[in-house]
């Protein structure tokens, strides 16, 4: 099963693919898409749209992982990054892939098995339990796959609440 996470951002957009096939998770590719702040909210929403659709066309995601906006202490951050989202949910539900969310605290939960761990007990963890040689920079690369790591968790939790029904 193909999980593409995403950390949405309007000038940085994390973005990580990852292969799960049992309980083996592997890395299939990871990035950052990236606008300059010369370009217009319009314009930085459309590159955001072209990348996510050419991800999805050349891996084919099973599934798209989306991090939710937990809160913003700079209300225009907040609002830019939501639109993003709203780009990025459309990518997903344009494209017939089932997109699930997840706040912050689930994803930490998920990768290290504290809500609360910071950022790079996170990052530690990605590394190693996707078996990389390094920490994947910047942040937002890191975040992304800690996305789709714990959507890999979830469907697994599924998997095992079905299986003792």
């Amino acid at each position: 099963m193909i999980i593409l996470g995403i950390d949405p951002g309007t000038a940085r957009c994390g973005f990580g693919i990852i292969d799960k096939r049992g309980n083996s998770l592997k890395t299939v590719t990871y990035g950052l898409i990236e606008s300059d702040r010369e370009y217009s909210q319009p314009e930085r929403l459309e590159i955001i749209y072209v990348e996510i659709n050419r991800l999805m066309k050349k891996y084919r995601p099973d599934i798209m992982a989306v991090e939710r906006l937990f809160f913003s202490r700079n209300v225009t951050t907040g609002m830019t990054v939501s639109e993003a989202r709203g780009v990025i949910l459309l990518c997903g539900a344009l494209a017939g892939v089932t997109v699930m969310e997840y706040l912050p605290a689930q994803v930490k939960s998920a990768v290290t098995g504290n809500g609360t761990a910071d950022k790079q007990q996170v990052q530690k963890m990605v590394k190693a339990l996707l078996n990389l040689k390094e920490i994947p920079k910047p942040d937002d690369v890191a975040d992304a796959l800690a996305v789709a790591v714990c959507c890999g968790a979830s469907i697994r939790m599924q998997q095992i609440k079905g299986q003792q029904s």
